[in-house]
């Protein structure tokens, strides 16, 4: 399975390599707002992913929800070819995490 049947919704039961890239100006911004690195980013163990579209960002972004740690994230990103561009990483929310993750 590709990382882009995983975007579009289908269930994975297995790991993914993907090379995962983020600009180091956004990864000090990134860490200055949420307290965490978007290289962190590798060690997510993504439960589900969603397209996130409350707005046009001029590509498709998704939100990938899953653990680091045993501790929940929510990961902003889009795919450029065959790499994932990290855009955000954060603590997810409870509430947002339950509605996403069964």
């Amino acid at each position: 399975m590709l990382l882009s049947d995983i975007a579009r919704g289908s269930e994975c039961s297995y790991s993914v390599s993907v090379e995962i890239e983020y600009d180091p100006a956004k990864d000090e911004a990134n860490i200055a707002k949420h307290g965490v690195s978007l290289a962190w980013a590798a060690s997510l163990e993504v439960k589900t992913v969603v397209r996130d579209a409350r707005k046009p960002y001029g590509e498709d972004r998704f939100n990938a929800f899953g653990l680091v740690e045993g501790v929940s994230y929510c990961l902003t990103f889009t795919m450029r070819g065959p790499v994932m561009r990290a855009i955000s990483l954060r603590r997810a929310r409870q509430k947002e995490y339950r509605r996403h993750v069964p």
